[in-house]
């Protein structure tokens, strides 16, 4: 009898993954279009539009001009009269060039309409620091656009969170934000070949520990994973959450955690005061208080602008020695 042969699962790198879950969106919606700053003729500053032109033809997929303003303000009054756009904003910091088209129009129009008009954008930027690319190309700030209602807000950390929750955010009726990593997009990981959507606002949790429990954003999750080896060292078992979905958040599947491990940790690479992870400590301490035997520690950025230096951004990022750190401090071990 001839032996079964056991197929490796596919694994792609993040960067391909954006790519397939896009093709995947513009193959299933005829309205489906893209449009930002180089992602026709270049494929986009990071590669993940390659080959979509080609495929797709120049009245799907078009380079516009270097105006975030405009970008967002076509992704608006296109999706409202029918179509269901992909825009890109090439990098997070831009949200600065553009933040009355987010917060007043792209977040509101539809409540202000008394849901007459659906606003479909699907909106994908870059964050993040590690490239070296100063203070005003390298930032987090899913904490500014998390407090527009209106707004859902994505964070994909693996190559088959970044197809799946594309795809899911393409198929929503609401404005959504899918908020990628420059540093993560050589990553590789597991990603079927076939379509495939995250549910929006569901957690995953990665690892399962027994006494501790770190939830972390965006690529702070593999360094999460790192330091949970090191922590075992210490009697330490991590339970690590990877939320996905920062807008909406998966609140019970945090608090259910930290009702098991006793106590918590947030990490993420933003500037640490006024983070996310001040939020969701909140969440946890109105949720669980009385499950909580230490303090919920944060972990993110120091509260300066990222360094050009690569020495000094280094520093400036959080890792798994700083999370090692911040946990050994708030036990006590």
């Amino acid at each position: 009898m001839a032996e079964a042969v056991q197929t490796e699962a596919r694994k792609l790198p993040y960067v391909a993954a954006i790519t397939e879950g896009i093709r995947t969106v513009m193959s299933e919606q005829d309205n489906a279009f893209i449009a930002g700053e180089d992602v026709a003729g270049a494929g986009g500053v990071y590669g993940y539009y390659a080959g979509i032109l080609k495929e797709f033809g120049p009245d799907r997929v078009f380079d516009t001009p270097i105006s975030e303003e405009g970008i967002v303000g076509l992704g608006i009054g296109s999706a409202a009269t029918g179509c269901r756009p992909i825009i890109d904003l090439m990098f997070m910091d831009f949200l600065g060039e553009c933040m009355d088209e987010v917060a007043n129009q792209l977040a509101k129009m539809r409540y202000m309409f008394g849901g007459a008009a659906t606003l479909p954008v699907t909106m994908l930027t870059m964050a993040g620091a590690g490239m070296s690319l100063a203070a005003q190309h390298s930032q987090s700030l899913e904490a500014w656009i998390c407090h527009l209602p209106g707004l859902k807000v994505v964070m994909p950390t693996t190559p088959y969170d970044a197809k799946g929750l594309i795809i899911a955010a393409a198929r929503d009726d609401n404005p959504v934000i899918v908020v990628l990593n420059k540093m993560s997009l050589a990553i590789q990981g597991e990603v079927p070949e076939e379509s495939y959507a995250l549910p929006l606002g569901e957690a995953n949790i990665v690892r399962e520990g027994s006494n501790y429990t770190i939830i972390a954003l965006g690529r702070m999750l593999h360094e999460a994973v790192k330091a949970a080896e090191e922590l075992k060292g210490l009697g330490i078992d991590a339970e690590i959450i990877d939320p996905r979905s920062l807008q909406p958040f998966d609140t019970n599947t945090v608090v259910e955690s930290v009702k098991k491990t006793h106590r918590a940790m947030v990490v993420h690479e933003a500037v640490r005061f006024g983070g996310i992870g001040g939020e969701i400590a909140a969440q946890v301490q109105e949720e669980a208080f009385d499950y909580l035997d230490a303090p919920i520690a944060r972990v993110g950025a120091p509260f300066s602008p990222v360094p050009f230096s690569p020495a000094l951004e280094k520093h400036y990022i959080p890792n798994a020695a700083s999370i090692v750190a911040a946990a050994r401090a708030q036990l006590g071990v």
